[in-house]
């Protein structure tokens, strides 16, 4: 899965991409329902690893199907 599909499926979840105050390849993503932050690379064109986006999907409290589904 490649970091604009999972941006979208986050935006639709109400989760919120905070302003990048440094260069880099990870993006800082926030869930105001939950009060948690996590980062997410962002590779371009590369696929993510699937383990690294359920990671960031958990730390951003959000349910595995309510991700799939979004």
């Amino acid at each position: 899965m490649k970091y604009r599909h999972v941006s979208r499926k986050l935006i639709a979840l109400g989760c919120q991409e905070l302003p990048r105050r440094t260069g880099g390849s990870h993006r800082k993503w926030f869930n105001p329902a939950t009060n948690r932050v996590t980062v997410v690379p962002d590779w371009g064109g590369r696929d993510l690893k699937l383990g690294t986006v359920r990671a960031a999907v958990r730390q951003l409290a959000v349910e595995w199907s309510d991700f799939e589904n979004a």
